[in-house]
Order: structure tokens, then sequence, then C-alpha cells
């Protein structure tokens, strides 16, 4: 046991690592397909191996790996945020917005009640709204209190009771009311009205397997015959489904593929589309030919693209290709991806910033169409740490203003600033992609470094104080995070369908958003038998994220009494 503190004393770090690495492992476990989510559990394990000894982490450590995780939910979020801000996406945002706030003037009312310290009261909104960020920007805002360094910690040992406590109930409760509970309040059966919205999506025609994406598509040659004396535009319309002539051939020598150059006899031609289609091409064209070399030199890919065409938020595919227009020849759309879920698609379906489009066709066609799109996901892409570094900068000293509110200082401190800065810096990436690149991959590191390293540390440091915490509040906590997630969900849920008149499956995934919890999407997928609860996840994240974020100082500022 001595060489144990020892190595507290001496190296403190190689525990929060171990939290870090043991709580991931932990968190991955499902037990029935329910895994209870790394967050709670680093925070669990450290809490535990808190219980050895005092660890001293300095308060740096904390600011930069809190700064690292808050920032990176901006940048992701900041594209779809912004967008949200209009007209065709407004029901969801006041959604979002209803559902946040319901959470937050119960927890004021709870802390009121019995008397709650700001410590306790933001770790029971954090822990049963299921937004650990709220740990973080709560913690800021407390810092800069001026309060004595034991006060402080106890303090900090309360917000890290408080989540432990509630966070678990909160994520299995908004698990089963998604699915379970919203389609009773709403009495509606999910899977009649998933089915009755993928007919709406897909319009006079019945909905298909594979999302009625473009998997069958190829390129074909053909020697022209038939043909001859018409334009590229005539033969193009005569076959239909955007079916695109991409090479003329012509005695040898290329001719640019113009809608208005005219087929002589003798022209090799490739032809892009579906098989379905262009397979039957021949009476229009001439004969199929089998033309390698001709086929080999057309550069096909297939290519993600990253909506942030703001123009583009909330309107339809079909919309979107009359939009994008002529830059959309040759560009077929394969599948649409909305937070890692592939989104059912018709010509009806809304796209969203932030959304991912797979693109099919030739390189150049591709990168053709996307600059009215969005941005080529490319994985070769490296993070701009400059425009990182100095984001988070910028962020940090905007956290640093403070307004008087009565006799408290109400600030968005460190986390709040980083989170703003955030939101900024993945906006300008949105409108100027030569700037500030932070591929998917590395967002994804910084978050769970970032907010893994934090949780950790609070866990570490206050491991004693918050266990005692618990075992002193623990079935009252129990109690208030109850009401905390299933009241602002039953609101939200009845004020989606009877006010806003969202379409119930809709409402399914946009409680799962506004709540942040993913798994909530894939338990009404399954409910619904149906992907169609993905199409209303994206907006209500986005203000989720941000909302429920900012809690923190204001639930600080609310309870502090001096």
């Amino acid at each position: 046991m001595d060489t144990v503190r020892w190595i507290i004393t001496t190296a403190p770090e190689i525990f929060l690592l171990l939290a870090i690495a043991i709580g991931t492992i932990l968190g991955r476990i499902k037990i029935r397909g329910f895994a209870i989510g790394t967050t709670a559990c680093i925070l669990i394990v450290a809490v535990l191996i808190g219980q050895l000894g005092t660890f001293a982490f300095p308060s740096l450590l904390r600011v930069v790996l809190f700064s690292l995780f808050v920032f990176t939910i901006g940048y992701r979020s900041g594209p779809e945020f912004f967008a949200s801000l209009s007209m065709r996406t407004l029901a969801q945002v006041a959604m979002a917005l209803v559902l946040g706030g319901t959470g937050l003037l119960i927890v004021l009312l709870f802390a009121h009640s019995f008397r709650l310290d700001p410590g306790t009261a933001s770790g029971i909104a954090a822990g049963a709204l299921t937004q650990s960020s709220v740990i973080g920007t709560a913690s800021g805002a407390l810092a800069q209190l001026g309060l004595a360094k034991s006060v402080l910690e106890q303090q900090e040992a309360n917000i890290a009771a408080g989540y432990a406590v509630t966070y678990v109930l909160g994520y299995i409760l908004t698990l089963i009311f998604v699915p379970f509970v919203a389609p009773k309040l709403m009495q509606i059966d999910l899977k009649v009205e998933a089915k009755k919205l993928e007919a709406e999506l897909a319009g006079a025609d019945p909905p298909k397997t594979e999302n009625l994406s473009y998997r069958k598509f190829q390129a074909r040659a053909y020697r022209v015959s038939a043909g001859t004396g018409r334009t590229i535009q005539a033969i193009e319309e005569e076959i239909g489904s955007r079916t695109v002539v991409v090479r003329v051939v012509r005695q040898g020598l290329d001719v640019e593929p113009h809608l208005d150059t005219v087929l002589e006899a003798g022209d090799d031609i490739v032809i892009e589309g579906r098989t379905a289609v262009i397979v039957n091409a021949k009476p229009i064209i001439g004969t199929e030919i089998d033309a390698d070399e001709i086929l080999k030199s057309i550069p096909g890919n297939v290519i993600e693209v990253l909506v942030d065409n703001r123009k583009l938020h909330g309107r339809s595919v079909r919309d979107v290709a009359e939009r994008v227009g002529a830059s959309a020849r040759g560009v077929f759309l394969r599948a649409l991806t909305r937070m890692g879920r592939e989104v059912p698609l018709s010509a009806d379906t809304r796209v969203y910033v932030g959304d991912v489009m797979t693109l099919v066709g030739s390189t150049r066609n591709i990168e053709r169409a996307s600059a009215s799109v969005g941005q080529i996901l490319r994985s070769g892409d490296r993070a701009d740490i400059a425009f990182l570094a100095a984001g988070i900068a910028v962020g940090l000293l905007a956290g640093l203003v403070s307004f008087k509110v009565g006799g408290v200082a109400l600030t968005l401190g460190g986390g709040g600033g980083a989170l703003i800065a955030g939101l900024v810096c993945g906006w300008l990436r949105s409108r100027r992609p030569t700037v500030g690149a932070l591929p998917p991959a590395a967002q994804q590191t910084l978050s769970d470094l970032g907010l893994g390293g934090f949780i950790a540390a609070i866990g570490l440091g206050n491991g004693a104080a918050a266990w005692t915490a618990i075992q002193a509040h623990g079935l009252l906590l129990v109690g208030m995070g109850l009401v905390i997630t299933l009241v602002p969900l039953i609101v939200a849920t009845l004020f989606a369908y009877y006010v806003l008149r969202m379409n119930p499956v809709i409402t399914c995934g946009a409680l799962a958003g506004a709540m942040t919890v993913d798994a909530a999407v894939t338990g009404a997928c399954e409910m619904a038998e149906s992907q169609t609860p993905v199409l209303g996840v994206a907006v209500p994240y986005a203000v989720g994220n941000v909302l429920l974020t900012v809690l923190g100082p204001i639930i600080v500022a609310a309870t502090f009494a001096g």
C-alpha cells in the first residue's frame, strides 16, 4: 500500500490513464445489447480508484482536456447549429428548446426546494439530462466565484456524485422512453407510422429495399448506328433516369461530349447510369461493344461529400438536384448518412447540413458537383493544429468575460467560451473549406481523450468526497434524477406531436437527438423496423449539445447563495 501511495504522489497521471483505459473497456461491454457508456464507466472507475489516496492534478490539465472536448462538440455541431436557425427546421429547434428548458426549470425547482448546492444541482442536471459537458462548464463557473480551495473541492465532488448516480439512470430511461413510451403518449403504432412515412417518401412508388439508392450503377460502351445525327442531349433524354454520355471517340480521337454534340455513325460512346436502364439503350444508340480501353480511361469513383451549403439545409433531394442543376450531370446519389446512420432515401428525403452524401460517378463530375454541395471528405486530410489552438485560445479568453446578475458574476467560463469558439470555427470551416481542417477521426480522438481525461481527473481528485456524498444522498439523487429525465421527455413529446404537429416517427428521432443519446435512435429504428427515425435526429442533436452544455453556468448562477 505504501508503494501505491508513493506512485499516487509521484506520478498520479498513471492512474488517470488507467482510469480512462479501464473505463473505456467496461463502457464497451454490452449486455443484451445495452452498454452503460464510456463516460459513466470512466467516472465510476476513477471514483473507486480515488479511494486509494489523495490525487492532485493541476487545474491547467483539466482546463486543456475539457477545452479540447467542448471545442470539438462546437466544431462538429457548428454548421448544423447555425443552419438550423431557419423556418424549415423551426419545429425541431423548438422541441429541443422545450426539452432543455423544462429540464432546467425542474433542476432549479429541486435546488430551491431541497436547498441543493450548485455542485449537486449541476451534477444531477449533467447526469439526468445525459450531457457530460455540463460538468465542465459548471466546474469552470464555480472556479470563478473565488471560493476557498476546500469549498471548491467539495463542490466538484458533489458534481461528480450527482452525475455518477443519475447518468446511468437517465441513459436507461431515455433508451426505454423513446421507442416504447413516446409512441404510447402519441397513441400511435411506431411500425405503422414508419411505413406510412416510407410511402410518403417514396411518392407513387412502393418502398424499396436498398433505400432507393443507386447501388446498381455502371458504365457501358456502344457504337453509334441508330443514334446517328442526334444530339447527346436527345439521346440522354430518351434513355432517361439521368443517364449521361461521358465519352465520345470518333476515328480514334476524343470529342468533348457537350449536350449539343451531334453523334455520327461509327462513333464509340460511353454512357453511365443505372444498370436496369442502360442495358436497354441498344435500340436508341446502336450495338453494345466490348471496349475495355475506352471504359478503363473513365475514372469512376465513389466519394463521400459533407453537406455544408446552408442553402440546401432542410430541402428535399429533388430540390437539391434542381439547385445544383447542370453541375449534377453524371453524378448519382448512392446513400445519405446522418450521424453515422444511413437515411431512407427518396426524392422527398430532406437533406441537412452535416449529412454525408455518397456520390457515384466519374471523379471529374463528382468534384464539379461537390462544389455546390459541400466538401469532399478525404482520408489524407491533416488536422489544422494552428487553427485548433488559436480557436480554443480565443474561446478561453471570451470565457473570462463576466456580467453581474444581482450579486453573482454570470460567465460562460472557459468551457462555454471554447464551445462558442468551436461553433464559430466549425461554421467558418463550412464556409471556407480551405482553412481549419479537423477530420472526423481527429474530432473523435480529441473528444474521447478530452472528455475521458477530464472526467477521470474529476473522479480521482474528488473520489473520497464523492463517495461520501453518494452514500449520504444517493436515494434522493436517484429520485430527482428520475423526474429530471422523464418530465422533459414527456413535455417535449406532447408539445412536438400535439402543438407542433410533427410526424410521430420524426418526433422519436428528435427526442433522442435532443437528449444526445445515440443509442435511443437505434432503439427507435428497431422498434419501427425502419431507418426513418434517423430523419429527425440532426437538428435537435446540434441544438441539444449547445443548449444543455450552457446550462452549467446558468445553474451555478441561479443556485449560488454567496
